[in-house]
């Protein structure tokens, strides 16, 4: 992409950039938690009906999703014949329950800042790359390869369904790029950790607390016992770390716990790590010889690695932004995506392409005006040259 394409897909942008805005608005007053069939379809439907305007875009299929909606997949500049297609990856779910969004401002505007459960994680980037589609064609910039945009409708709660459609669309794939929120600042990212979860179960024996607590066997305890050597397991040299974040068990106060199960979730950095994270967890041991540990659950995300594959599609992005004005820089974070999926197939992928802003999760989540313009043009520059 030669600096004066790359300068007019800026001003095309800018000069699109209120009704960007209205479209994110309108996606972002429909509520669509993870497993909101009605919300999810809302979504599909009216990003679908963006992508039929596009001269660019050849197909839009929504695959629907069972107790989740519909996955959106749509392609563009098919004509082209190159090995491998450039995947763009989002996802259109939020973790915000329904109720959260204000009917009569979905949006808030505070300066340069757009407020709304789900615009920065990740309604915007959604928005966004739909929109450089449009861009693209009409600057009369042809990429070098077809283009695939596949937004899923269950990121959030672990791609139950979605995994496989990203997978599949990854192996066709030469490179993807990441539409997930970049770091505060902007900053993409370029590796991420892996996730495991397990549920972690104990069968004790019942008694009266009072009467005989000898002849019982305490869940519970048996649980809080693993609880503390699990997190004395965290190892920050190797980017390891577990959390205990749900506990359940016991009937009574009176009475010892026959009964409780926690939940674990686990982050890791490297293959290596996760097999030996896997093994320690299936291979839990009581501490209370009368009490049965059952352990269900495994290896939800891989690690995605910070490969030569990947340093050199970070290095062609930062390239793009320098002529765009600004220092692309790069992180590490704790954090897991369908990027994970992406790097365990060996494909090269680029995080954090989504518009800056901050609060993913949160009350304040919100999105930067200033950067659609630039992020527009990177996402632009980096699907008109790979």
């Amino acid at each position: 992409m030669t600096p004066s394409e790359l300068a007019a897909a800026c001003a095309f942008i800018a000069q699109q950039t209120d009704e960007i805005v209205d479209l994110i608005r309108r996606i972002v007053a429909i509520e669509s938690p993870s497993g909101d069939l009605e919300g999810s379809c809302a979504v599909v439907k009216l990003l679908a009906e963006r992508a039929r305007s596009l001269p660019s875009v050849s197909s839009i299929e929504a695959i629907s999703s069972p107790n989740y909606g519909e996955h959106l997949l749509i392609r563009a500049f098919a004509n082209h014949h190159a090995h491998g297609s450039t995947l763009l990856l989002g996802h259109t779910d939020t973790v915000h329950p329904r109720g959260m969004v204000n009917p009569a401002e979905p949006l808030r505007a505070e300066g340069d800042k757009l407020y709304g459960p789900g615009v920065f994680d990740m309604k915007g980037g959604c928005v966004l790359a739909l929109e450089i589609l449009g861009c693209l064609a009409s600057l009369d910039i042809e990429p070098p390869r077809p283009v695939t945009l596949l937004l899923t409708c269950d990121e959030e709660s672990g791609s139950t369904t979605g995994r496989l459609l990203v997978e599949r669309e990854a192996r066709r794939a030469a490179r993807v790029l990441v539409l997930e929120p970049p770091e505060c600042g902007g900053h993409v990212k370029t590796s991420r950790k892996g996730v495991g979860l397990w549920t972690v179960a104990a069968q004790g024996i019942a008694s009266h607390a009072g009467l005989n607590p000898e002849a019982g066997a305490s869940a519970i305890l048996e649980l809080a016992r693993h609880t503390e050597k699990l997190h004395s397991l965290s190892d920050a040299s190797r980017g390891t770390t577990f959390n205990v974040g749900v506990v359940r068990g016991g009937t009574r106060s009176n009475v010892v716990p026959e009964k409780a199960e926690m939940e674990v979730d686990v982050r890791f950095t490297t293959v290596a790590e996760a097999n030996r994270v896997e093994k320690l967890m299936n291979t839990l041991q009581p501490f209370d010889e009368r009490v049965r540990l059952t352990t269900c659950g495994g290896i939800n995300r891989g690690p995605f690695e910070r490969t030569a594959g990947v340093v050199k599609l970070f290095r062609h992005a930062q390239s793009i932004a320098a002529q765009l004005g600004w220092q692309l820089e790069e992180r590490s974070v704790g954090g897991a995506s369908d990027g994970n999926f992406v790097a365990a197939l060996n494909v090269p992928v680029l995080d954090g392409l989504g518009i800056d802003g901050d609060g993913a999760h949160a009350a304040h989540e919100h999105i930067l005006i200033s950067d659609i313009v630039r992020r527009g043009a990177l996402l632009a520059g980096l699907v008109a040259t790979l």
